[in-house]
């Protein structure tokens, strides 16, 4: 099982990411993956795999949708060039507010569109590399102008792995058909992942009769943390406030009603509504909170890790706060202890075995 390390959602010191990314690949991480919330995700991608030179790089997730197809191949097929080989293109779709008032675009299906975006980007690439027009038509974009000037040419691993954010089946059966990888959001269990989840990847590459072999799922999960017990308490009302938030979304119901939890949800998303957001983690009792938290000291975390995501993740992302030799060390035992897990069988069986 590879660990990955997430760039937290704070804002960056920009200038401190090569640092940063060296150290994390001194301390044995497979991994960098870099979301986009407040820094822009390719930027940082750049610092972190100019600064390495072992450790893989990827987008989790960039927004596909805010920029053409173009523009996203384009990105990724430099940020390939400059990884020589390391690079993930992350990509997600974002909710329809967002689309419509902080991107100020039109809103469509999703699942359909970035079904399009990533055949897109695809045929883009392929123009590129195989030095053949590009034609590629669908109902949303029609791309066939590669004019010398904008044309980058071949690279050397032009085999670039895209993986989706998805947490409906439909986005699910999208990256069966179309893509490497899956990343669900993080409230999405283990028993969701593996009742829901893959069983529609593996329709979707039905359908598209290709073979699943290799396809990733790499997971982002909410965890509390501390180096004792004393210290879990805050950690804890953290990530019970976290779920509180999510259960109050309506896209992320279905992850809550697969374990009977769809009328919390539905009493969630009205105290949102209502701006109750102080009566909202009082609401998820420390049953519902272990059923979508992994929670242990930074002696136990490791194992909790393993046991919940082991037989289902090809990776998983983890870090804690280094500030002292004595973190640093603490962070790199997790990390070794993630590492030495074999490849899960249960994601290759459930897969596969169609």
């Amino acid at each position: 099982m590879d660990p990955g390390l997430r760039a937290p959602a704070t804002p960056l010191d920009v200038a401190a990411v090569a640092r940063d990314a060296r150290l994390v690949e001194d301390l044995g991480y497979d991994g960098l993956v870099v979301e986009e919330t407040k820094d822009d995700p390719y930027v940082v991608s750049a610092l972190a795999a100019q600064a390495t030179s072992r450790l893989a790089i990827g987008t989790a997730v960039a927004m596909a949708f805010p920029r053409s197809p173009t523009i996203t191949a384009l990105s990724a097929w430099t940020l390939q060039k400059l990884c020589a080989g390391r690079f993930t293109l992350g990509l997600g779709t974002q909710v329809r507010g967002h689309i419509e008032r902080r991107y100020g675009l039109r809103w469509s299906s999703p699942g359909p569109w970035m079904r399009e975006y990533v055949q897109a980007v695809r045929a883009v690439w392929r123009c590129w590399q195989a030095r053949q027009p590009l034609d590629f038509r669908g109902q949303r974009y029609r791309l066939d102008l590669m004019v010398p000037l904008f044309d980058p040419g071949p690279i050397d691993h032009p085999a670039i792995p895209i993986h989706l954010a998805a947490v409906n089946p439909y986005l699910c059966r999208v990256a069966g058909e179309v893509a490497d990888g899956l990343r669900p959001h993080p409230v999405c269990t283990p028993k969701y992942i593996a009742e829901v989840m893959l069983p529609a990847v593996r329709e979707g590459a039905e359908r598209a009769e290709r073979r699943l072999h290799g396809f990733s799922l790499a997971m982002k999960f909410l965890f509390a943390t501390a180096p004792d017990r004393a210290g879990l308490g805050r950690a804890v009302d953290n990530a019970r406030a976290r779920i509180a938030f999510y259960a109050s979304t309506p896209a992320y119901r279905p992850a809550f009603a697969t374990h009977g939890l769809g009328d919390l949800a539905d009493r969630l998303k009205h105290y949102s509504r209502e701006k109750r957001w102080e009566e909202m983690p009082p609401l998820i009792s420390d049953e519902v909170l272990e059923t979508y938290v992994v929670v242990g000291t930074h002696d136990e975390i490791a194992e909790k890790i393993l046991a919940r995501f082991g037989s289902l993740a090809t990776g998983v992302e983890f870090s804690i706060p280094v500030a002292t030799d004595s973190e640093r060390r603490t962070l790199g035992r997790i990390v070794e202890a993630i590492r030495g897990r074999k490849p899960p069988e249960t994601l290759a069986r459930i897969l596969v075995s169609a």
